[in-house]
């Protein structure tokens, strides 16, 4: 029987980690915003999923600073989380989530912002009422927030710059 581990992703598993966001989502997009946060030095913290040698899932926390009038706070957006389909339901994008949130917090992170499916996001702490004050070009009940620790809870989210060029990747 195999065994699913957790590293942190390197160098060596870019093309695996293309593979996997391409397969995940059907489309480029997500790939491509994952190269420019690296490319760009704005990655925070970038774990893979390995099934058998093979990476099969992939999770990204990028630089984001919340801005409240002059003072900006530091904080981390979760994007993108990819898994193989064939190992959706198999509970390694939420492996990937905790296994995350622990070497966050032990770096001293104290909020995570995600766009994502609140049902799913939820059973990891995020919620939308966490995120509903902040100003975002993503505001909806999809824009989700956790905290770990003091943080503020309203401000500008300003996201790393591959968010908005994400689309022409």
């Amino acid at each position: 029987m195999s065994m699913m581990s957790i590293r942190t992703a390197t160098a060596k598993d870019r093309e695996a980690i293309r593979l996997v966001e391409e397969h995940a989502f059907g489309q480029k997009m997500e790939a491509g915003l994952v190269d420019a946060l690296v490319d760009s030095g704005d990655t925070v913290l970038e774990l893979v999923a390995e099934e058998d040698g093979h990476v099969v899932g992939h999770i990204l926390f990028s630089r984001l600073y919340v801005e409240h009038g002059r003072s900006r706070f530091p904080a981390v957006a979760l994007a993108p989380l990819a898994v193989e389909p064939s190992f959706h339901g198999t509970g390694i994008g939420g492996a990937l989530i905790r296994e995350a949130h622990v070497r966050l917090k032990q770096a001293g992170e104290k909020l995570a912002i995600v766009l994502g499916e609140p049902a799913y996001y939820g059973r990891f702490g995020y919620a939308h009422e966490r995120a509903a004050n902040f100003d975002s070009d993503y505001q909806c009940e999809a824009l989700q927030a956790v905290a770990w620790d003091e943080a503020p809870e309203s401000g500008k989210l300003l996201y790393a710059p591959a968010f908005g060029t994400e689309l022409a990747a």
